[in-house]
């Protein structure tokens, strides 16, 4: 079998299973689910993955691969604006970040995940750790050219913007787009915080 096709195959799994656990979770989704959602026999599932939790690892690293590539840093490129670090940690209009509600509620499926599977997790540390040193090395940037206060470790600024992000992504798994969770709002908001002069002590 032509190798594109056994790719095409795979693919259609992996998408069939993500719409799934979008809908019902991982554990409440059955392989049963998965086969009806791909429209596939047993036979042709299982000559791609053995189980579901093979499933739950190809659709979470897929995610993690995807998060990862939000991060990629460019040395050799200029320095991007004040407004940039916050578009590139909040990545608006573009997924896994902010794309969709869809792709929200994978991301927090995929840290619950996290919590039950070490594997899981270990791969998960080692993006957020990539993040995390991307995000700070852009604050570091702007500290030395005096656009944010150098008063406070580069990593611990880089902390608190994943962290909001973070929360942001839970708003949009929850609400949608309605309510608190519009990514241009936020984005303007996170940017204003960013910009407030420090208080004098």
């Amino acid at each position: 079998m032509p190798k594109e096709h056994l790719e095409a195959r795979r693919r259609q799994i992996l998408d069939a299973a993500r719409r799934c656990f979008i809908r019902n979770g991982f554990h409440a989704t059955s392989m049963q689910d998965v086969l009806a959602e791909a429209d596939l026999s047993t036979g042709a599932v299982y000559r791609y993955f053995k189980s579901k939790d093979d499933i739950i690892a190809a659709t979470a690293s897929e995610a993690l691969a995807e998060l990862a590539a939000a991060f990629e840093a460019d040395e050799s490129a200029a320095p991007p604006d004040l407004d940039d670090i916050v578009d590139l940690v909040l990545q608006v209009g573009s997924p896994p970040l902010s794309g969709s509600r869809e792709s929200a509620q994978f991301m927090v499926q995929v840290w619950a995940e996290a919590m039950r599977s070490p594997a899981l997790r270990t791969k998960l540390q080692a993006v957020m750790e990539e993040a995390r040193r991307v995000v700070a090395g852009l604050v570091a940037r702007h500290q030395r050219h005096g656009l944010l206060s150098g008063d406070v470790p580069a990593e611990h600024v880089a902390d608190v913007l994943m962290a909001l992000v973070d929360g942001f992504l839970v708003s949009r798994a929850v609400y949608g787009h309605d309510g608190h969770a519009d990514a241009v709002a936020f984005r303007n908001g996170m940017r204003a915080l960013m910009s407030a002069p420090a208080q004098a002590k």
